[in-house]
C-alpha cells in the first residue's frame, strides 16, 4: 500500500488495521480543522509501525470500530508525541479509549532534554528532518483533496516516532527513570474529552478574570452570540470577535464598537446591530457571580506559612538542578502549599491523588527532611 495515499475506503482501512495487527508498537498522529471550521473535527489519522504509515481519511463514511479496538489492544504500545489533544479529540469524534500509551514529548523531559518539540527532537536524537512547511501547518485539512506535500508532511509525523521512542527509552533507562515515565504514560491513557459547560464557559476567555459580575453578565451574552454565529458560519469564534474585543466591549458596553481592538470596519458592518443587540441584553441581565471554587477556602498564608513554602520550593528547585529536570516534574506545586499550612500532615499528602507512585519512593524521604519542625 502507497504509505502517502489517502485511505478512504473500508477495505483500505481494514487492510491497514490488519496490518498493524501483529506490530509490537503503533505511532499515532492526528490532523486536524481547528483553524478553519467550528466546532473542530479530527480529519486524518496517522499510523505507522515504523516502516510503513497510513493515512486515514476521519471524514469518511466509514466503520472505524477494528482502528478503535487496535486503540485498546494492550499488546500493541499506541506512541504519541503531545497525545493529550490527539486523545481527547479521538475520543471527542469517535469514542476512542487507548491503552497502553507512550508519549515521547514526556519522555523527553524526564530525559533532560531541552527541547521537547517533534522536529528538534528527530534531529538531536535521530539526525532526521521533517517538513515543517508552516503553510502546511496552517493548511485546512478538512479541505479534500489533500495534496501529495500535504499527505507527506502528515506521514512524517508519525513515521519516526518508534525509532524516537527507542531512542528516547535508552536515555531513560540509564538514568533510572523508566518507571516515572511509564506511570505518566498510564495517566496519560486516561485523558478523556470532557465537553465545557455553555453555562459558564464564558468565564474561560482570556482576560474574564479582570471583569466584575456586570460586565461578565455582558461578556456572556456576547459570548452566547458569538458561539451561535460561529456554528452557523462554520468558522473558529475567534474569526468573529476576539477575546480583547470580546472583554474590551463588556468592560465598556457604551463605547464605539469601531474602538474594540480588532474589531475593524468590515466586522462592525457585518455584526454591528447583533453585537449591540448582545450588548443590550447582557446591560439588562442581573450581575453574574462567579462560581466559587471547589473544596475548602484558604486563608492567606500566615508569615510562618510562607517561609515553609519558600523552604519546600527551594528543595524542589534544587532536586531540580541536581536531577537536570524541570522542578515542576518531581512534586506538585499544590502539594507544596498544602503541606505550608499543614507541615505534619505529610503521610496523608503522599496519598493525595496528584502524588505518583515514582515520586513517593524517590521523594518522600527527602522531603520530609525538608519540612519544617512540628
Amino acid at each position: 500500500m502507497n504509505s502517502h495515499a489517502l485511505i478512504d475506503s473500508q477495505r483500505g482501512l481494514n487492510a491497514a488495521v490488519a496490518a498493524l495487527a501483529s506490530a509490537p508498537a503503533l505511532a499515532v498522529d492526528t490532523e486536524a480543522d481547528s483553524r478553519h471550521r467550528y466546532p473542530e473535527k479530527v480529519c486524518l489519522i496517522q499510523l505507522s509501525d515504523g516502516a510503513e504509515t497510513y493515512l486515514v481519511d476521519a471524514l469518511a463514511d466509514l466503520d472505524y470500530r477494528g482502528l478503535g479496538r487496535a486503540f485498546r489492544d494492550p499488546r500493541v504500545q499506541k506512541i504519541l508525541h503531545g497525545g493529550d489533544y490527539d486523545l481527547r479529540c479521538l475520543d471527542r469524534d469517535f469514542g476512542f479509549a487507548f491503552v497502553n500509551c507512550y508519549d515521547t514529548s514526556i519522555a523527553a523531559r524526564f530525559a533532560g532534554l531541552e527541547r521537547f518539540g517533534l522536529a528538534p527532537l528527530l534531529e538531536d536524537l535521530l539526525g532526521v528532518s521533517i517538513p515543517k512547511d508552516q503553510k502546511l501547518r496552517r493548511a485546512d485539512w478538512s479541505r479534500r483533496p489533500l495534496s501529495p506535500d500535504a499527505l507527506a508532511y502528515a506521514a512524517a509525523d508519525a513515521l519516526h516516532l518508534p525509532a524516537l521512542r527507542d531512542a528516547l527509552d535508552d536515555r531513560l533507562r540509564s538514568l533510572g527513570r523508566q518507571d516515572w515515565v511509564a506511570e505518566e504514560n498510564a495517566r496519560l491513557a486516561e485523558v478523556r474529552h470532557a465537553p465545557p459547560d455553555p453555562e459558564t464557559a464564558f468565564l474561560s476567555v482570556k482576560g474574564a478574570s479582570a471583569l466584575d459580575e456586570r460586565a461578565l453578565a455582558i461578556l456572556k451574552t456576547l459570548c452566547a452570540f458569538r458561539e451561535s454565529e460561529a456554528r452557523r458560519l462554520n468558522r473558529p469564534p475567534g474569526y468573529i470577535l476576539s477575546a480583547q474585543a470580546l472583554v474590551f466591549l463588556s468592560a465598556n458596553p457604551d463605547a464605539d464598537l469601531a474602538k474594540a481592538p480588532g474589531l475593524g470596519p468590515v466586522l462592525v458592518r457585518r455584526y454591528g446591530r447583533a453585537i449591540r443587540a448582545a450588548l443590550a441584553e447582557g446591560k439588562a441581565a442581573p450581575p453574574e457571580r462567579r462560581p466559587r471554587p471547589e473544596g475548602p477556602f484558604a486563608p492567606r498564608m500566615t508569615k510562618t506559612e510562607s517561609a515553609a513554602l519558600a523552604r519546600l520550593k527551594k528543595w524542589r528547585a534544587n532536586l531540580g538542578a541536581d536531577l537536570r529536570l524541570d522542578p515542576s516534574l518531581l512534586w506538585p506545586m499544590r502539594s507544596l502549599e498544602r503541606l505550608a499550612r499543614a507541615p505534619q500532615s505529610l503521610d496523608a499528602e503522599l496519598q493525595a491523588p496528584e502524588i505518583r507512585a515514582w515520586q513517593r519512593k524517590q521523594f518522600a524521604a527527602a522531603l520530609r527532611a525538608a519540612l519544617p519542625r512540628h
